[in-house]
């Protein structure tokens, strides 16, 4: 029996247990992983990017089953970003280390083209870069 992968469960868990410790959270980022889109100025010569992803660093924060997106700044420039976890190699606190690390996820693959041309899929918030963004229900206080 194929299971889903655990990764999200896991990051998603870690997050708020290092929130609910006080302490900041961070991510490391396979940068060049399918549709992760990142600020690539500040990506390292290994193609990662540390990010912050403190609830008191970024806006528009959304850590939902397939992917992460938010909105943060860089240099003063407001950047969409959007991870998928396949993307996340890892997430820990910045005070003490304490976190986990995951191995490099293969990329998924692309489905094999059909004999038949499918209709046009309907568009997706996977790409943050082009405006959209994931949206999360709730309630906002409005002072």
């Amino acid at each position: 029996m194929s299971m889903t992968s655990s990764r999200p469960y896991l990051v998603r868990a870690l997050y708020e247990w290092i929130v609910d410790n006080e302490v900041t959270p961070h991510i490391l980022v396979d940068a060049h992983y399918p549709e992760t889109h990142v600020p690539q100025q500040h990506v390292n010569k290994d193609g990662h990017i540390i990010l912050n992803i403190s609830p008191s660093a970024l806006r528009d924060f959304y850590m939902g089953p397939d992917s992460i997106a938010f909105n943060a700044r860089f240099g003063g420039v407001p950047f969409d970003l959007f991870i998928p976890y396949g993307a996340v190699l890892g997430i820990y606190a910045r005070e003490n280390g304490q976190g986990m690390m995951f191995e490099a996820e293969p990329a998924p693959k692309s489905p094999s083209p059909s004999p038949v041309s499918p209709a046009p899929a309907p568009a997706t918030v996977t790409d943050i870069g082009s405006g959209s963004k994931p949206r999360k229900g709730g309630l906002r206080v409005i002072k």
